[in-house]
């Protein structure tokens, strides 16, 4: 059944007027009909099946509204804070991290990121990856949308975390121990990816000071893109709802 995101509050009865984004999504692209089941999200839990019951112009018009209970979020809370990367693998990272059940994701500026960002540039692609996001739900059936932060510079990041009560985990290759042997998260979890190339001395070092517990993944290195997938679905399998 085809999903679309509606930011504004859907009544829980009567029609409903989709967004201009998402009628043009429905009547255009999808080729949709009056009829046609379709399910509407408002990315803050909250999910109603309807029935197309007009197409005017540019305008569809959803009605028989229910409101369906369906909490599909992860009993584990994850923020995951990657490095920068190229503008193709940043958007499969959100893609997918989205899709595994990412709570919150935190782009990471690092001394190895390819992608350096002027402030007007983090803003439009902080923009464009929330509409990543959104795509990715709309596919996967998440109906909250995770927390997409803006660029930070890893430094400044790491002291914001010194407080979190989360447990915090940077991957690293030589770590001694693999995601497995760590103890059960209490109240959430950071995984913290580097750029191709991996983290420096001085980057790792400061996480370590500021409560990261190193983390391997197996025996063998991994692209940045694998790693945050492969992390994830790893802390998913072990403490989320993958089992």
């Amino acid at each position: 059944m085809p999903r679309f995101y509606c930011p504004q509050p859907i009544p829980s009865q009567g029609a409903f007027n989709l967004p201009a984004d998402a009628s043009h999504h429905a009547s255009r692209v999808l080729r949709l009909r009056e009829g046609d089941d379709v399910q509407l999200f408002d990315g803050a839990g909250r999910e109603c099946h309807g029935v197309i019951t007009e197409i005017s112009g540019k305008q569809v018009t959803v009605g028989n509204l229910v409101q369906i209970e369906a909490d599909r979020e992860s009993p584990l809370h994850i923020v995951l804070a990657q490095a920068l990367c190229s503008s193709e693998k940043m958007d499969w990272v959100i893609q997918k991290a989205t899709e595994l059940g990412a709570a919150e994701i935190q782009p990471l500026a690092t001394e190895r990121s390819v992608a350096r960002l002027s402030a007007e540039r983090a803003a439009k692609r902080t923009e464009h990856w929330q509409q990543v996001a959104i795509s990715a739900c709309e596919q996967c059936g998440r109906n909250v949308l995770p927390v997409i932060h803006p660029p930070m510079e890893i430094g400044a990041w790491l002291q914001y975390m010194v407080e979190s009560k989360m447990d915090k985990y940077i991957l690293l290759p030589q770590g001694a121990k693999s995601l497995q042997e760590q103890e059960k998260p209490q109240t959430g979890a950071v995984l913290l990816i580097g750029a191709e190339g991996g983290f420096t001395q001085t980057e790792s070092d400061s996480a370590l000071r500021c409560g990261f517990t190193p983390a391997r993944l197996g025996a063998r290195v991994m692209r940045t893109e694998t790693a945050a997938v492969a992390g994830l679905a790893v802390l998913q399998t072990l403490w989320g709802d993958f089992c």
